[in-house]
């Protein structure tokens, strides 16, 4: 029996509809993010500021891929962590050390992406300011 949340289409033929379904959860998804997640608005803000900087100085094809690439990455590393954080919570809602430690690696996985980002980013942008 299916429960709400559930993946759809285990076993099921391939369905346009269902894949819309699929759409609109990873939609509400990163409403979920954008509504609850502090980090997640400064990626927001920093994503919009990454690209105006990239229209004002008429970046590159592949900078432009490289841009989004990092982008991405911050923010599904972000996804990935908050995730496991809700998932955390539920499943041991008394502290746990292991919990901790699965709850630091997540956030350390967003602190890798983002300091790689930032680097691709300063690669991008700095030789069109200097």
């Amino acid at each position: 029996m299916a429960r709400e949340g559930d993946i759809e289409g285990r076993g099921a033929p391939f369905s346009w509809a269902a894949r819309g379904r699929s759409f609109r959860h990873a939609f509400r998804g990163v409403g979920t993010l954008l509504a609850e997640q502090h980090n997640t608005r400064i990626h927001a803000a920093v994503t919009v500021a990454v690209v105006a900087a990239g229209l004002w100085l008429g970046v590159t094809a592949l900078e432009w891929a490289v841009l989004a690439l990092a982008i991405g990455l911050v923010w599904a590393a972000e996804a990935g962590n908050s995730a496991l954080e809700w998932l955390c919570d539920v499943a041991s809602p008394d502290f746990h050390p292991l919990v901790r430690k699965a709850k630091d690696v997540g956030a350390a996985a967003v602190l890798v992406a983002a300091a790689a980002a930032a680097a691709a980013g300063l690669l991008v942008f700095v030789p069109y300011v200097f």
